[in-house]
């Protein structure tokens, strides 16, 4: 069998076991699915984490919060999913510990920031309170958008559910927002 039909196999029964807890809701099938992923979970904590303790902590928070999340949300495919789930858990629990340092500004945002291997913990920082500043002074249906594309991994069809807003108004605040966010931080970095 190839790697291509493995790949393909591991989609199925993740698939399979899916739809079988959805039905179900019997947590053992739940536990199947997650340990098939457990490793690659465990993985990306300690990438974010840098704690093997934090990160084998982490690792079953995420299997608590899978068991709320799970059957709220469309999941095309149950690994990919789980890896921006496992990632947010991790970077929320590293901003309201308020432990910074370890954190880089492009995991925040997806646009290009200036940031140089030579900057101390103090300029992450210094870079961070300016991205919250940043966001707080962008218009209410931008930072809105902003925050829920970015920050809670949410697409488009969501964020339109969630807000109300029309898909092409969602499209035009992520788009305007990002801009806004990026000029605002070039800005802020040309005050230093």
């Amino acid at each position: 069998m190839g790697w291509l039909s493995k790949s393909k196999k591991k989609e199925d029964d993740d698939d399979v076991l899916l739809r079988r807890y959805r039905e179900t809701g019997d947590l053992a099938v739940l536990g199947r699915l997650y340990d098939a992923h457990a490793e690659m979970v465990y993985y990306v904590c300690m990438r974010y984490l840098q704690d093997s303790e934090r990160s084998k902590d982490a690792v079953m928070q995420i299997f608590e919060e899978l068991i709320h999340k799970v059957n709220k949300q469309e999941i095309q495919k149950f690994g990919s999913w789980l890896y921006v789930l496992s990632r947010n858990h991790c970077l929320m629990q590293l901003r309201s510990e308020k432990n910074r340092q370890q954190i880089s500004i492009d995991d925040y945002v997806e646009f290009p920031m200036p940031m140089h291997p030579e900057d101390d913990a103090g300029e992450k920082e210094r870079q961070l309170s300016a991205l919250e500043r940043c966001m707080e002074r962008l218009p209410e249906k931008q930072k809105r958008s902003v925050d829920l594309f970015y920050l809670n991994e949410k697409c488009y069809k969501e964020i339109a559910e969630i807000t109300g807003y029309s898909m092409n108004e969602v499209k035009s605040y992520i788009q305007n927002g990002k801009r806004n966010l990026k000029l605002c931080m070039e800005a802020s970095d040309g005050k230093r």
